[in-house]
């Protein structure tokens, strides 16, 4: 099969670009490296440097695809409420124009990546997929937008979509450079500089942390499943929350508190529906990834 995937130079793109050819797949990755590195890209893949804010760019690409999986996107929630417009580009507009590629080159099937970040501060747990979303961020929003912008091209245009909302992706290949940094990354990398951990707030805030491969899995699953397609969302989460100051006391060293920032208390997910669906659950240890 020959599959295409936005984003491919990043963390999750290129960590699916590899799991792909390991299962003997033709890939086209395409990515402005923006975030992403061309190290990152599998040499058995065939890679186009290109924006999808520009869809002219990125149409011809499309031609001959028997799917596309939508990862490229400017990540983090703290940089969408510093930079809305930019973030809105590249996370709406881009996710329209890759849509519309699709869509006018017949491809199959489009598996987006989403986020759940569109649930916001929610009072209940576990999270499920048929709560109402209340973002709290930019990102959060436009995430969402996308999933909508999904199930549209499903419903008017025939085309089959899945999204898939990921809870707190970490794993080889995460980011580590910039201010944005995922709080595994960054107490990881704080107490190898012989730093403090750095823990926002009173540090019980909880998050349900999921494996890059793990994340991997059900991108392919959804990709080869015949019991979605139409626009469904799917949470993808290991169904187990910890807090900062768990998370913390796993890397251990000393830790300093800083001011909390806006962003839900706790998240946890109802992960019933991708085992329902995409006969997929969870396999990665958190505390097992830490050590390693």
């Amino acid at each position: 099969m020959k599959y295409l995937v936005t984003g491919g130079a990043g963390f999750i793109g290129s960590n699916l670009t590899d799991a792909l050819i390991a299962k003997g797949h033709d890939v086209l990755v395409l990515d402005n490296l923006s975030t992403g590195k061309k190290e990152n890209v599998n040499q058995k893949a065939t890679f186009i440097n290109t924006d999808i804010r520009h869809l002219e760019q990125i149409k011809p690409h499309f031609a001959g695809m028997d799917g596309v999986f939508h990862i490229a996107a400017l990540p983090r929630v703290q940089l969408s409420i510093e930079n809305p417009a930019e973030t809105n580009e590249v996370n709406v507009n881009g996710t329209l124009n890759v849509l519309i590629a699709a869509k006018n080159a017949k491809v199959k099937r489009v598996v987006y990546s989403a986020s759940s970040s569109a649930y916001g501060d929610a009072k209940t747990m576990p999270l499920d997929e048929e709560m109402k979303p209340n973002p709290l961020s930019p990102y959060g929003l436009q995430k969402y937008i996308g999933e909508e912008y999904c199930r549209l091209f499903s419903l008017l245009y025939g085309m089959q979509t899945v999204s898939l909302r990921y809870f707190n992706v970490y794993g080889p290949r995460m980011a580590g450079e910039g201010v944005y940094l995922t709080v595994i990354k960054n107490f990881l990398m704080q107490k190898a500089q012989g730093k403090p951990m750095t823990i926002t707030g009173d540090g019980e805030q909880t998050r349900d942390f999921t494996h890059v491969r793990d994340v991997v899995r059900a991108n392919i699953l959804a990709m080869e499943s015949t019991n979605v397609g139409k626009g469904e969302v799917i949470n993808i989460g290991a169904g187990k929350n910890y807090s900062m100051n768990q998370i913390a006391a796993f890397i251990g060293g000393p830790s300093v508190h800083i001011a909390p920032r806006v962003e839900p208390k706790h998240t946890l997910a109802d992960n019933a529906k991708a085992k329902k669906l995409l006969g997929w659950q969870p396999q990665e240890s958190l505390e097992a990834a830490i050590k390693n």
